[in-house]
């Protein structure tokens, strides 16, 4: 098992940048692939950017890519998430998540393994 908690969320001007962090702890995070999700209402939860065990590969939804940055520090056990250029449209809370699985499985659909609980983003025009 994993637990995941997410921080850094909050309120944003467009055009502004955020960097929302997620700590894990139980499972060897080293070994866990982690990404990024986010969701608004009365929408499906939607894959944002995932990160290999080691960080040498990263995977980024075309909404968001050019813009965000998801990096890992496995010495802290923690996964960010650095969101430049923020438009309305990126408004949704953000889920950290978890898997066995490959980064890239995580972009093709395949549902994680752990959740956090989320952290809302806001971003105001």
């Amino acid at each position: 098992q994993v637990q995941l908690v997410e921080s850094g969320g909050g309120l944003v001007q467009a055009g502004g940048s955020l960097r929302v962090s997620c700590a894990a702890s139980g499972r060897t995070f080293s070994s866990t692939t982690m990404g990024w999700f986010r969701q608004t209402p009365g929408k499906e939860r939607e894959f944002v950017a995932a990160i290999s065990v080691s960080g040498t590969f990263t995977y980024y939804a075309d909404s968001v890519k050019g813009r965000v940055t998801i990096s890992r520090d496995n010495a802290r056990n923690t996964v960010y998430l650095r969101m430049n250029s923020l438009q309305s449209e990126d408004t949704a809370v953000y889920y950290c998540a978890g898997t066995v699985k490959r980064a890239i499985d995580l972009k093709s659909g395949v549902k994680p393994d752990y959740w956090g609980q989320g952290t809302q983003v806001t971003v105001s025009t």
